[in-house]
C-alpha cells in the first residue's frame, strides 16, 4: 500500500467526517471511480494498521491516528488550493489535481509559510473548510445539496464536491461556482433531474449533479 493511496482514502473520510457525515464503503468506491473489491480491501489494511474502525455493511470511522493523519493532508492539499488558485491563477476546476500532486512533497515549514501569506484562510476554493495548525476546523455555512431544493426556489452555490475532474469541468463551464446565484426552474419527478437557470442561461442537470452542489437559500 503507497503513502498517496493511504492519504487519499483517509481524506475522502475525513472530508464526510467533517460534514458531520457517516460514510460507507459503497460511496467510497463511487467518489473515487475504483471497485468495491478495491475499497474493501484497503479499509481491510487501514484497520490494521490502525487508521480506521471498519466493519463489513457499517460504516467506517476514522480512530485518532487516522485523523490526525487526514487532517494534516487536508490542511496541505487545501492550502495549496488556495495559493494556486488565488495567487497563481489556476482555475478552481484545476486546482484540486494540482494540489493533490504537490501535498506530498512539501514540508510542514512551507505549507505554514503558504497559510501566512495567504492571511489564514478558512475555506478552500470550492467552499471546504482548512483545519487550522492547531486541529480547529472552520465551520460550514448552513447548506443542503442542490437537489434538495423545490422549484422556484433561489439559492446561492456555498460548497461543491471536488473528487471529479470531469464534474468540475462541467459546472465550471454552465457557469456554477462559489456564491453564484441559481434559480431552480423545474424539479421532474420520475428522475429528480433539475432544469437551472444560471446567469440568465437555462440547463438540465441530473439528481447526481445536483448532489454534489451544496448550496444556501437566497432571500428574495
Amino acid at each position: 500500500m503507497t503513502n498517496i493511496s493511504k492519504e487519499d482514502y483517509l481524506s475522502v473520510i475525513f472530508k464526510h467526517k467533517d460534514q458531520n457525515e457517516e460514510i460507507k464503503a459503497t460511496v467510497i468506491a463511487e467518489m473515487m471511480n475504483i471497485s468495491g473489491a478495491a475499497v474493501t480491501d484497503m479499509l481491510k489494511k487501514l484497520s490494521k494498521e490502525g487508521d480506521v474502525k471498519y466493519e463489513k455493511y457499517k460504516g467506517i470511522k476514522l480512530t485518532k491516528k487516522g485523523e490526525n493523519y487526514a487532517r494534516n493532508m487536508v490542511r496541505r492539499h487545501r492550502i495549496w488550493e488556495v495559493f494556486l488558485h488565488d495567487i497563481i491563477g489556476v482555475p478552481w476546476e484545476k486546482v484540486h489535481d494540482e494540489a493533490h500532486r504537490l501535498e506530498h512533497s512539501a514540508s510542514d515549514e512551507l505549507i505554514d509559510r503558504m497559510e501566512e501569506m495567504l492571511n489564514f484562510p478558512e475555506y478552500d476554493p470550492h467552499g471546504d473548510p482548512i483545519p487550522a495548525k492547531n486541529g480547529m476546523i472552520p465551520k460550514l455555512r448552513k447548506h443542503v445539496p442542490l437537489s434538495c431544493m423545490k422549484p422556484d426556489s433561489v439559492c446561492s452555490v456555498v460548497r461543491v464536491n471536488d473528487f471529479h475532474k470531469e464534474f468540475l469541468n462541467y459546472i465550471s463551464g454552465i457557469g456554477i461556482k462559489l456564491n453564484e446565484k441559481i434559480v431552480v426552474e423545474e424539479v421532474r419527478n420520475f428522475d429528480k433531474s433539475l432544469r437551472i437557470n444560471v446567469n440568465g442561461s437555462s440547463f438540465d442537470v441530473s439528481q447526481k449533479l445536483a448532489d454534489n452542489v451544496f448550496v444556501e437559500i437566497v432571500t428574495i
